[in-house]
């Protein structure tokens, strides 16, 4: 908190003074943001599409000009927060005041794991900070244009390279000729997961998010840092190519858990921009403000991290390549580290339908054995203090997966790993007889044509194209 003061104090304003959009070539866009603490520092990050088919003669230049503008509003974040300067001010657009409003809101929910790490947590949201507008005259037209020529058709497909994506990869595989994958950074798993479900090279779309090398400094340096609502980008940088390649929809992989809060009784939530919440204000904001032709839902929201997982646990072609672990995903080749919450929770969600042999030889090592994940595991079941500030599932799901997992290796008669033991010895089972493996979630925006498939599969243990076999020895041979 002292700290957060003092900069604030030092550094009271944060300009958004320009953005530029470069065409490079007929499939590559660039788009450069021009960010400035005053006093402090100035930022060029960078955002670069590439493999685009564009038919700019259908491209209405000023909605695009207003969906890269916005995109820099999200983007923003990320350089305001290393001295959180109270004012932000925007020389480069125009916004009304209820757009005011819509932003403050997302900047203040999507920041709310930074506000609790930094413990201002508690400081409301516009003592934080106000947005003010100087746009200069050659800015002023950044809102909404609904005039093209456009035949919106398929999805855009963004691919994280997690179990959660590559169910919706393998759910709309079949309208795939008319769908659009989107990945940031090239990852391997995220590319081998999209070829396995049989895209081509030329139905990728490859974005690069530079970082200004100049907040790293700032970062080494002891400046504040901290989570921003990274999905929240994603959303805008997705609409962005959503719009620019006619795709009707874009379809994200969130699900239920990302609802909750990561503090018992307070609104602090890591996932927020995966929120069901997020997604409603999202699609107000883009219906209201830009195109209204491209629809953003999540495919997965009806469902639960359990149903995922069981899902996932027949796709076989993904399990050797798949990733989620954040503290892998820096080194080359993208590793599970074995050691964090993600992996953990990934392994528990899992294990009721792989455990042991196929799972220990996804992630290399037998997690259940770790005693140095007994305080991830106990946050995970919901006993600690605070849930892990990871994409994890509930308590709930995590209680259910390890129960189960439990009962059936007593069923058995082997003998339980260390941290499953410890559960035994220490928690109650849970009633595995619930019906959490056959909910649906009606609060979603799944568009009517995707949503038999999902009730389908969830209520129908026979659907023959991803087949349930049920959790039975044969896992362990």
């Amino acid at each position: 908190m002292e700290k957060f003061e003092e900069l604030r104090k030092k550094y009271n304003c944060f300009i958004f003074d320009d953005y530029k959009i470069i065409q490079e070539d007929n499939d590559t866009i660039e788009i450069t943001f021009y960010f400035e603490i005053f006093g402090l520092k100035k930022f060029k990050p960078i955002i670069k599409i590439s493999k685009l088919d564009i038919d700019f003669d259908k491209i209405n230049t000023k909605t695009l000009k207003a969906i890269a503008f916005n995109m820099g509003m999200i983007e923003l974040i990320s350089y305001w927060k290393a001295a959180c300067p109270k004012r932000i001010l925007i020389e480069c657009g125009k916004l009304t005041q209820e757009q005011i409003d819509w932003f403050k809101k997302i900047y203040y929910n999507g920041l709310s794991e930074f506000r609790y790490i930094n413990h201002i947590e508690k400081i409301p949201m516009d003592e934080l900070f106000q947005i003010e507008c100087n746009c200069r005259p050659e800015y002023a037209n950044t809102s909404r244009y609904n005039e093209t020529s456009m035949e919106y058709k398929g999805s855009l497909i963004p691919v994280g390279g997690g179990k959660d994506s590559c169910v919706t990869l393998e759910l709309l595989k079949e309208h795939k000729k008319d769908n659009l994958c989107l990945v940031i950074g090239d990852k391997a798993p995220q590319l081998k997961a999209i070829k396995k479900a049989g895209y081509k090279d030329d139905q990728i779309i490859h974005i690069k998010r530079t970082i200004d090398k100049r907040l790293l400094e700032l970062n080494e340096k002891g400046f504040l840092n901290g989570h921003t609502p990274f999905s929240a980008m994603l959303a805008f940088t997705s609409y962005f190519v959503a719009y620019l390649s006619g795709k009707k929809y874009i379809a994200v992989s969130n699900e239920q858990s990302s609802n909750e809060s990561n503090i018992k009784g307070e609104k602090i939530n890591h996932q927020y921009s995966k929120s069901f919440e997020f997604e409603e204000e999202f699609r107000w904001y883009i219906n209201n403000y830009l195109e209204d032709h491209v629809q953003y839902f999540s495919m997965l929201r009806p469902l639960n991290e359990l149903q995922i997982a069981k899902l996932f646990s027949n796709m076989k072609k993904y399990h050797k390549i798949f990733r989620s672990c954040n503290i892998g995903s820096k080194e080359t080749p993208w590793k599970w580290c074995c050691n964090c919450s993600k992996c953990l929770f990934v392994f528990i969600i899992l294990s009721p339908y792989l455990y042991k042999k196929k799972l220990v030889k996804i992630f290399k090592k037998d997690l259940y054995e770790n005693k140095d994940l007994l305080n991830i595991f106990i946050e995970l079941c919901g006993y600690g203090e605070v849930k892990p500030f990871e994409c994890v599932g509930t308590p709930e799901e995590v209680n259910y997966a390890i129960s189960r997992t439990i009962k059936q290796l007593e069923t058995e008669g082997k003998e339980l790993p260390y941290l499953l033991n410890y559960y035994k010895e220490n928690y109650k089972l849970v009633d595995t007889n619930s019906d959490i493996e056959k909910r649906y979630n009606e609060e979603n925006n799944v568009p009517k044509e995707f949503e038999k498939l999902l009730k389908d599969l969830i209520f129908n243990d026979e659907n023959e194209k991803i087949p349930w076999n049920g959790f039975h020895g044969s896992n362990d041979q």
